[in-house]
């Protein structure tokens, strides 16, 4: 650190509970608010960067909560980098490994602080840090709940209608398999190939459930089948890659760059889902892309539900990496009831757009902040 106004002078935690604007079903749990970690790193300059500690619906994803990241980053990172200069990503993320085995959400958002802040004393946006945007927007999939076919077909045509999303994903992985399988097919027979339709079973599905229904779901107008079997069996991923015509994604099985280089060598997915939260954030997120790119595997900018700071994080990460090069699902705002930024992030024409200002380009709505804050 050569300028003193990059040192860290405080690091301060907040905890959110932003309400949704319908639930939020997954295979295990159902959401009706998103907690999220808000994190501000602050530097002798004056300048705060902010990134969020977010998990897809609470500890049963990946074991990390809210509450966990914050005793995490409170009483072991806090200390640990305090008087450290913000441009010291590289370092600051090596050091943590030794101090923090895991815990990649948490450190997702130190990460996502670190570069905000960084770039605000630079005087740039986010993506410049990470080699510079090629292109100013990127498509979003949006994600449904388990609801009636009717409703669901509802909620579809409202967003193709505002031009808001042209993919649609379908959770499974709660209801009985027959009886889910039934409704995906239904739902994906009625929209007759006017919008890409794909699944997500988070895991919760053994082998033979999984050889049994993916056939039956991919005949049916599947184009995408996401992590069907358990993170830990990526053989019996493979096996289903072998199997089936559509694409297979990993996400609960990639988190790491080596999980990344397993699934190659196995060929057990074709797409990689990419979240810069679950990976430990932004500079890790680049390895494991680079690993999916060695071995012809394409890269789909997934989603933790983060809120506007973690989404806009994402964002400059798929603007700025051509191995982003499956599509995105960043729609965690446009779940949200509460608008957290003074300017929201720009959802338009199927895609969710660059923003364009210092550091993540975004600026948080404190009042709101404050009245969202967990006592």
């Amino acid at each position: 650190m050569s300028d003193p106004d990059l040192a860290i002078v405080s690091i301060e935690t907040t905890i959110l509970d932003v309400p949704l604007i319908r639930p939020h079903k997954f295979a295990t749990t159902t959401s009706e608010v998103q907690p999220i970690l808000l994190v501000a790193i602050t530097t002798a300059g004056g300048v705060t960067g902010h990134g969020e500690g977010v998990v897809p619906g609470g500890p049963w994803w990946g074991g990390e909560s809210v509450e966990t990241m914050k005793a995490i980053v409170d009483n072991y990172v806090t200390p640990y980098i305090l008087g450290r200069g913000v441009d010291e990503i590289t370092g600051i993320l090596v050091d943590l490994e030794r101090i923090v085995a895991n815990a990649r959400f948490a450190k997702a958002a130190v990460d996502v602080a670190l570069h905000d802040a960084y770039a605000r004393h630079l005087g740039v946006g986010v993506h410049i840090l990470l080699g510079g945007a090629f292109r100013t927007g990127v498509d979003v999939r949006w994600a449904l709940g388990a609801a009636p076919v009717e409703e669901v077909l509802d909620e579809i045509e409202e967003k193709i209608e505002a031009r808001l999303n042209f993919a649609f994903k379908l959770k499974m992985g709660a209801l009985d398999p027959a009886v889910d399988t039934e409704r995906v097919v239904s739902i994906a027979e009625a929209l007759d190939g006017r919008a890409g339709v794909s699944i997500d079973v988070n895991a919760r599905w053994d082998r033979f459930t999984a050889l049994r229904y993916v056939p039956e779901l991919v005949d049916g107008g599947v184009e995408l089948v996401e992590q069907p079997t358990p993170a830990e069996q990526i053989e019996v991923l493979a096996e289903i890659n072998r199997l089936v015509g559509a694409s297979v994604m990993a996400d609960e099985s990639v988190q790491t760059p080596h999980d990344a280089f397993r699934i190659a060598t196995l060929g057990a997915a074709d797409v990689l889902a990419l979240k810069t939260t679950k990976c430990g954030g932004l500079q890790r997120s680049k390895q494991v892309v680079a690993v999916a790119k060695a071995a012809g595997l394409r890269c789909h900018g997934a989603t933790s539900i983060e809120g506007p700071i973690g989404t806009a994080a994402s964002v400059h990460f798929a603007c700025s990496e051509p191995g982003i090069d499956y599509g995105t699902e960043l729609f965690g705002p446009q779940l949200f009831a509460v608008e957290l930024l003074q300017t929201p992030l720009d959802y338009s024409e199927g895609q969710v757009h660059l923003p364009t200002g210092l550091g993540l380009g975004v600026e948080l709505d404190m009042d709101v902040v404050k009245h969202l804050a967990r006592n």
